[in-house]
């Protein structure tokens, strides 16, 4: 037994003196002292342990609720607070109130006074009660329901009806159907219909939404596979293979195909199927068989680098359904971030649906050149590009086109008036002839890869008597802008704050920045060191080491040589699972993140020193999406991570997730809950197995019907729920093979008459999953 409590008192002095030197250097940092303390008081256990003294069960009992009191006080009635900082402390006390350790001790307390049952009294009560309290007390940031107020009422808009022919539904993109089959009554009887697996020998993960259309569904994979599929059993009825170079596709997705029917035609190819890939082409297919529509560019492929110069392979191509308004094929593009100043145009264009033919061009680098280059000249290089989805409103003649930042993310010492002019924004074209009508910019000069990848949703407001033509944008900063669609102008109120400077040399930042005052944040509150968390009282430890040693001055904290915080991250807030509206109740509804990043600029020398090329230039394909991220033609490469501890768990408390309901009447949050627990996550990607409902990192979107409810996947749990859309009660979930980081949809069918509820269940591998290729759809029994 002597060797058993000399042997604990050696781990105890090895805890100690960890924590107390950590705690130093947090110290030094401008941090707490606190963890000094803890760290003399673990040591000076486990010295009184070694001498056998009966004051060690003591001196661990005064330490528990020294970090009870403590993490009270950081954290308050937040369950989340007290999980790195008191089990470890908890389970060391307990384990000296053993009675097989207590009658190996000598002195201490007066005789009379049971030690071990004061201690598992101590230990209960700091274990149970302020966990059990922090559920009785919810604060915003709790795994439960906030329910602050009733729906209001007071939009309209488009539904889907028993098809769903656009990525959003409608063109409109307000992702809400108006089917009501399935009902909050009956969802909890919802079963898997059946399951459609892509058999992809790569899957890269599926983030597709199938669009149904004439009694079929059609969807593509990663690598723009698209198939038919029967709607009530899932049979593939054709497929179609581009054959892709994976080589030159680092990042892969197809989030959706485009459907159209010719006007009055009839034979092949009147109904058609059009995917753009990976390796930038456009394909037109007909719908019904799957082959190519002959007449349709050069043998049903139109290429899509024409007009764009020497295109080094894998900087340009697609990963969005196409948009289809009034009888155009409107296309942006995405480009590869942080590789090189000087990358492929952003330029937007639509083409003829029937021939494949260029319609008009709009390039921010010649806005009255509405066609092709001339020969000899390109569409501007480096322009910022739009690769999120469009939105559409046919009585107003205008297409609405997010945009991205310009090229590289990270440093915009390059850029030229006319990328500052439509980066980071939503504009309005002119779908006659491209012209731009209006722009609004949620982010002034774009140096925190915040580029606009949610689709614009579009609604009516009532508001002073008269109807609205709105449109909400959702933006990865948290901030949710809403406008008149007609015009560009706010109808929520935005002001301009002044954001933090100091920068890079070289750079010039924006004094100011936009805030959307009028529409709740989603941004979550600010970093702080008391919110840093972990696993562990070390892991925790460290992150509020880092957090200290790095530099954050609150929202827009510019990227420079010393270590920066960028919250929320690039994932968001909203990243491009938007927003969706139920325009019978006035609510929007969102999937939005909390997750932190840490960015830093490497001088050119030092990255040209490690080998941080660009693609192409000693680089080739993924590896040039490792490391330091080139930038080239720029004084600085960047170094840009999650803000994770060593355990790669998130630095900041939970909840990383959350799903919210706005109230468009009021503009107030009426529910908000933490989306996902942590069953399938975990430290360096292991399942921990347990259910707890702490808001896991999560990327797509919402369906929301006429009946009620709202379908959401999105979480890294494996798990597709529906919740009521009017109170955020949860009604049903169901185990998928993969997480669904994808939108859902809903159809009825034509030959059954029954109302499914599908989506893409094969993660991300960005958000450390395995990948996967499975397409589910449930229906009632």
């Amino acid at each position: 037994m002597t060797l058993l409590l000399r042997s604990i008192a050696l781990v105890l002095l090895a805890l100690g003196l960890a924590l107390g030197g950590g705690g130093v250097l947090l110290l030094i940092a401008g941090g707490s002292p606190a963890y000094i303390f803890f760290g003399l008081a673990l040591c000076a256990t486990g010295v009184l342990l070694w001498r056998r003294s009966g004051w060690s069960p003591w001196v661990a009992a005064a330490l528990l609720l020294g970090v009870d009191l403590w993490a009270l006080g950081e954290g308050g009635m937040n369950i989340w607070a007290y999980a790195p900082r008191l089990p470890m402390f908890a389970v060391i006390a307990a384990v000296l109130a053993l009675p097989a350790i207590r009658r190996r001790l000598t002195g201490g307390p007066a005789i009379g006074i049971d030690v071990g049952r004061t201690l598992a009294a101590a230990v209960a009560l700091v274990t149970l009660a302020i966990p059990c309290a922090s559920v009785i007390w919810p604060n915003a940031d709790s795994a439960t329901l906030i329910a602050t107020a009733a729906p209001g009422g007071g939009t309209a808009g488009d539904a889907a009806g028993t098809e769903w022919t656009s990525w959003g539904g409608t063109p409109a993109g307000t992702r809400f159907s108006a089917l009501d089959q399935i009902t909050p009554a009956n969802v909890n009887r919802l079963k898997l219909a059946w399951r459609y697996d892509f058999h992809d020998s790569q899957p890269y993960g599926l983030q597709v939404t199938a669009t149904a259309a004439a009694g079929r569904l059609y969807i593509c994979n990663s690598t723009d596979v698209v198939v038919a599929l029967d709607p009530d059993t899932g049979r593939e009825l054709w497929k179609f293979d581009p054959k892709i170079d994976l080589f030159h596709a680092p990042f892969r997705a197809c989030r959706g195909v485009g459907y159209y029917a010719v006007p009055n035609a009839i034979g092949p190819c009147a109904t058609r199927v059009f995917v753009t890939t990976v390796d930038a082409r456009l394909i037109a297919l007909d719908a019904v068989t799957g082959r190519r529509c002959k007449g349709f560019g050069a043998g049903g492929d139109v290429e899509l680098t024409e007009g764009l110069g020497k295109v080094r392979p894998g900087y340009y191509w697609f990963n969005g359904a196409t948009t289809i308004a009034r009888d155009r094929i409107v296309l942006g593009a995405t480009i590869v971030d942080n590789q090189i100043w000087g990358e492929p145009s952003g330029v937007i264009r639509a083409f003829d649906p029937v021939t494949g033919k260029l319609d008009w061009a709009y390039d921010v680098g010649h806005p009255d050149r509405h066609g092709a280059p001339p020969p000899g000249e390109t569409y501007t290089p480096a322009t910022p590009n739009s690769w999120g989805q469009m939105s559409y409103d046919d009585a107003l003649g205008l297409i609405y086109v997010p945009t991205g930042n310009a090229t590289p993310d990270y440093f915009g010492g390059r850029r030229r008036p006319i990328d500052d002019e439509i980066s980071s924004s939503v504009m309005a074209l002119d779908i006659e002839t491209g012209e731009r009508r209006w722009i609004f910019q949620t982010t002034h000069h774009d140096v925190w890869d915040y580029d606009v990848g949610a689709q614009p949703t579009l609604f009516d407001l009532q508001q002073n008597g008269r109807t609205v033509h709105a449109l909400a944008q959702a933006t990865k900063r948290g901030e949710i802008f809403l406008l008149d669609r007609v015009t560009g102008k706010p109808i929520a109120p935005v002001v301009e704050r002044p954001a933090p400077q100091g920068g890079a040399s070289g750079e010039r930042l924006s004094p100011t920045q936009p805030f959307s005052v009028g529409m709740p944040s989603m941004a979550g509150p600010p970093l702080t060191e008391a919110r840093m968390w972990g696993l562990t009282p070390f892991d925790q430890l460290w992150c509020r080491i880092t957090f200290r040693q790095s530099r954050y001055d609150g929202p827009m904290t510019p990227p420079g040589l010393k270590p920066t915080l960028e919250y929320p991250g690039y994932l968001g807030g909203m990243d491009w699972g938007g927003v969706s509206v139920d325009t019978q109740r006035g609510l929007m509804v969102m999937v939005h993140n909390y997750v932190a990043n840490r960015v830093r600029l490497v001088p050119r020398a030092q990255a040209n020193a490690a080998g941080a090329f660009p693609m192409g230039e000693g680089r080739d394909g993924g590896a040039a999406l490792t490391g330091y991220l080139a930038q080239g033609r720029t004084p600085y490469a960047v170094d840009i991570k999650g803000f994770l501890s060593p355990l790669t768990v998130p630095c900041q408390q939970p909840p990383w997730s959350r799903i919210s309901a706005i109230d468009l009447a009021s503009r107030k949050v009426v529910w908000s809950r933490p989306l996902g627990t942590g069953k399938d996550n975990g430290p360096h990607g292991l399942a921990s197995h347990l259910p707890l409902p702490m808001g896991v990192p999560s990327l797509g979107g919402t369906l929301l019907t006429r009946s009620g409810l709202t379908f959401v996947g999105a979480s890294t749990d494996k798990t597709f729920r529906a919740f009521d859309t009017a109170s955020g009660r949860l009604l049903w979930q169901s185990a998928l093979p993969e997480s669904g980081n994808a939108i859902p949809m809903t159809f009825r069918s034509p030959a059954s008459g029954r109302q499914f509820v599908t989506i893409a269940a094969g993660g991300h591998k960005a958000l450390g999953s395995h990948g996967g290729d499975s397409f589910v759809a449930y229906t009632l029994p």
